[in-house]
């Protein structure tokens, strides 16, 4: 049965009488600023930052902005349907939480906080590698909502063959394996601060709690942390990877897999050619190359060469239900949410992120039907027009 986001901001109203309002904006391009305000810079800039001087982050904005939504009249649109087919999985509203890490730099509760909103709201939380919060009690916190696990591929093959092989035990249903960081990027924001988490062990959970990065370590983590933090450090990413190597990835995990971080019609192709599943059309929210394409203007390319074999999903740049319907007429079959669930954490926890997929998923629902749509599949290309700018 489908559910009715849009009932949401009934639900809003109708608290109004008794004098409450939401504790959140509603209005998910204003968590940024009352996060800088509330939060410490050195974690709010590890978020919101981005490589170079932030071209690409407001490139990524300003490819979805120009795009502009052409509502039709006159269609019976009572009823609405978000559901969508996604990797084999039905979900509620073509919608996941991004794999975001070292959350605890947010908010105590952390990932699991997180990943607790998402299963209650029926959308799926993709965990990152680099979580503050081991695999195994994040899979706890989340019962058995859906969940995926995004993979750092590390260059110790015996860490990377443990984390998918923890995953798997841990009810971990499709891998997401993130292209576009074999190196940190040069990102400003952190660099002024020399803030990076990771040297301080938080976001290493999964490696310092894993069996086989232990192996590597001459004594216990606990009696040389920093020994262990600089182990982390020498086998996090590798640039040397090429295409190649995704057959140990298939051989290892019997699942789907999804790459991201493709921007390019040719990487698509030959990610459908390796047997992958689905690529994430993303520049990491523009966290990694500074002057690259905007996400939402390589989205219709990578469609066209590869929709009718992939499952093509999104993300970089979203703030709003508008810009997920923009997506999806541009050829996504779903979004990945990543900054605004991590603003609605740092300044709410769990209630928090929940405001932010609810406001979302309303405001999706509202703008479907208000563009003469009830369900997502009459969604496509004649329903945006590109301005100039």
């Amino acid at each position: 049965m489908a559910r009715h986001w849009a009932d949401f901001q009934y639900e809003i109203y109708l608290n109004g009488m008794t004098g409450a309002v939401p504790r959140l904006p509603t209005d998910l391009s204003r968590l940024e600023e009352l996060t800088e305000q509330r939060l410490g810079p050195g974690p709010v800039g590890y978020v919101a930052g981005s490589a170079g001087d932030g071209s690409t982050a407001r490139a990524n904005r300003a490819a979805l902005e120009r795009r502009r939504i052409v509502p039709r009249m006159l269609r019976d649109v009572r009823e609405r349907d978000l559901s969508v087919e996604v990797l084999g999985r039905s979900l509620p509203a073509p919608v996941a939480l991004a794999p975001v890490g070292v959350l605890s730099i947010m908010h105590p509760g952390a990932e699991p906080a997180a990943a607790r909103a998402a299963a209650a709201q029926g959308v799926p939380f993709v965990l990152s590698s680099a979580s503050s919060t081991p695999m195994e009690e994040v899979a706890a916190a989340m019962g058995d909502a859906e969940r995926w696990f995004q993979l750092y591929w590390s260059k110790d093959r015996e860490v990377a063959r443990s984390f998918l092989c923890r995953a798997r035990a841990a009810g971990f249903s499709v891998l997401v394996v993130t292209l576009d960081t074999p190196l940190l990027a040069w990102r400003p924001r952190d660099l002024d601060r020399a803030y990076l988490p990771f040297l301080h062990g938080v976001g290493t959970a999964n490696y310092f709690t894993d069996p086989a990065f232990r192996a590597g370590l001459a004594k216990p983590v606990q009696e040389d942390p920093n020994a262990a933090v600089m182990h982390f450090v020498n086998l996090f990413a590798d640039p040397g990877k090429t295409w190649p190597d995704l057959a140990f990835l298939r051989e290892h995990w019997d699942g789907p897999i999804v790459l991201k971080g493709v921007l390019h019609p040719d990487d698509a192709r030959l990610a459908a050619d390796a047997g992958m599943d689905g690529v994430v059309v993303s520049n990491h929210g523009g966290r990694q190359v500074a002057g690259a394409v905007a996400a939402a203007d390589a989205l219709p390319r990578v469609a066209a060469a590869v929709g009718d074999r992939l499952t093509v999903l999104f993300d970089s740049g979203v703030r709003g239900g508008d810009d997920v319907f923009k997506a999806l007429a541009l050829g996504a079959r779903a979004v990945l949410l990543g900054r605004p669930y991590v603003y609605g954490l740092g300044l709410d926890g769990q209630p928090g992120v929940e405001h932010v997929i609810r406001c979302l998923l309303a405001e999706l629902d509202l703008t479907l039907a208000l563009s003469g749509h009830a369900t997502l599949a009459t969604v496509g290309p004649a329903d945006l027009e590109e301005t100039a700018g």
